[in-house]
């Protein structure tokens, strides 16, 4: 049996991965740590740019949220688009894209151009992920080193999620914020450069015609939903809201009906029928949905609340750090003594542990219950994030592994953009009914109502007595919010181990 075009030759021939190709996982690895580190980096970074680019609770917010939007957005095309050009030529081609715009983000002068800097991570970065997990799938045909393989991937990807914080943590310390960007030049130069050499060129052989229209419809779809959400969440129910959530909705229906006639859809929606691949989707989802909200919350809480520096804080976040990355590549191997289904539903039952140890959080509690309520959560993520990408693209054949994988990546992303925009704005919501600012004029009682860092900003500028209590209160009032998203965070996740334990019980 001749090899399919496209697809390397030792993998298909030998069925065991080459040299060459785990350097070229090596090299594709840390191409998705930094995408997953951008994803949260700026965590920690938010105080010194609201100080220096002062921008409003909205921006902050579309700081963050708008990379994963975007990403997520485009992420369906680009896995279809690197099936039909190659995986490898798209890859390169987004490095150079993301490097381009990470020196932008880092020299920004206003919130505008920030959110466009990030607007261009997010192209750029849509390129990246697909391909990456496509060409794993490509280049790894053995099941048990397609697995170890994803374990290391998903170690990158998660941890580099959870990573975010420290390395932005320690750049804070010694640079100034827009450091957190520049990280990313060295290894995207380096991708560029040793890419071609250790990454085999991969792609369908018979691909069909590109639809333009299906292309419009996915981001018709998935952009103004994220979008409503986010604002519905920030603000409350809107007529622009509410058109924006409709528009979504009929380019959903719209995308679905036009799959269905194409001859060569973008997504096979056959594949959601197969209880393994619809179900690894949504746990995806919802195990990145609950780390980057810990994340966002946590790091607040961490430095504004209990007072750590950018660093002290990083290094505090370390250790769910480390259980992410070690359950990732733990998880394959676990999945030769137990069923995949009993492997993931303790995982995620171990994050819902995790998230309502958080509940027990106050004021002047310390750190301790924070870190190990982190390592549970981190634990759940990264074994979900090994177990779901493996069901995932091994449930299609190795030709069409971008397509799929870009559903598994938009899951992904959008769990990123809902888990800071939904428990974000949760805790936001306690923070700003529970702050006390009756003791203030209209113009700083709107200033402290923005975030947390603003009202810490603005109590050391006010009198003693006036600024202690305003700091009091704004600690009170976020850590009762992260009370609230906490326990959202643990009932979501309790949910989904139990909707794994029943639909993959025989996986």
């Amino acid at each position: 049996m001749q090899p399919q075009s496209g697809q390397p030759q030792s993998a298909q021939v030998q069925g065991a991965a080459t040299l060459k190709d785990w350097l070229g996982l090596v090299v594709l690895a840390f191409a998705v740590l930094l995408i997953a580190v951008d994803g949260t980096v700026l965590d920690l970074a938010l105080p010194f740019i609201s100080s220096d680019l002062a921008p409003s609770s909205n921006q902050l917010l579309w700081i963050i949220d708008v990379y994963s939007f975007v990403l997520a957005g485009l992420l369906i095309t680009m896995g279809t688009l690197g099936d039909r050009v190659g995986r490898r030529k798209l890859l390169l081609i987004g490095a150079a894209g993301f490097g381009i715009a990470s020196v932008v983000a880092a020299f920004s002068t206003s919130p505008e151009m920030l959110i466009a800097a990030r607007v261009l991570q997010g192209v750029s970065g849509a390129t990246l992920m697909p391909a990456t997990l496509g060409l794993i799938r490509t280049i790894f045909t053995d099941p048990r080193q397609r697995v170890m393989a994803i374990g290391l991937w998903g170690a990158m990807a998660g941890g580099g999620a959870a990573a975010g914080p420290l390395v932005g943590g320690w750049l804070l310390e010694h640079f100034w914020w827009g450091s957190v960007f520049l990280i990313n030049i060295p290894v995207m130069l380096a991708l560029i450069a040793v890419g071609p050499l250790v990454i085999p060129e991969s792609k369908d052989p018979n691909p069909g015609k590109f639809d333009l229209i299906s292309s419009g419809l996915s981001m018709l779809a998935l952009v103004p939903l994220v979008y409503a959400v986010k604002e519905t969440a920030a603000h409350g129910f809107s007529v622009a809201n509410m058109a924006a959530a409709v528009v979504g909705i009929v380019a959903g229906i719209a995308f679905v009906r036009r799959q269905k006639r194409l001859t060569d859809p973008m997504i096979d929606l056959r594949l959601f029928a197969n209880p393994a691949f619809s179900t690894a989707v949504f746990t995806n989802f919802l195990s990145v949905f609950a780390l980057a909200g810990v994340l966002f919350f946590g790091a607040q809480y961490l430095q504004l609340v209990l007072g750590n520096t950018p660093l002290e804080a990083g290094l505090l976040l370390l250790p769910g750090t480390a259980s992410s990355i070690v359950t990732s590549l733990v998880a394959a191997y676990l999945i030769r003594i137990w069923s995949t289904g009993t492997v993931l539903g303790a995982g995620l039952a171990a994050a819902a542990v995790g998230a309502a140890l958080l509940f027990g959080l106050r004021v002047d509690s310390g750190p301790t219950l924070f870190i190990l309520g982190f390592v549970l959560v981190g634990a759940g993520a990264g074994i979900a994030l090994t177990l779901t990408s493996n069901l995932v693209v091994g449930a299609v054949e190795p030709e069409r592994a971008g397509a799929a994988s870009a559903v598994s990546e938009t899951a992904y992303e959008l769990g990123i953009a809902l888990g800071v925009a939904v428990l974000g704005t949760v805790v936001m919501s306690f923070f700003r009914r529970g702050l006390d600012v009756s003791n203030l004029g209209g113009e700083q009682a709107a200033s402290a109502q923005e975030t947390l860092g603003g009202a810490i900003a603005l109590a050391h500028t006010l009198p003693g007595n006036v600024g202690d209590a305003l700091a009091d209160s704004a600690h009170l009032a976020f850590v009762d919010g992260m009370h609230a998203a906490s326990i959202a965070t643990a009932v979501a996740m309790a949910f989904t181990a139990i909707v794994v334990l029943v639909r993959l019980r025989r996986q």
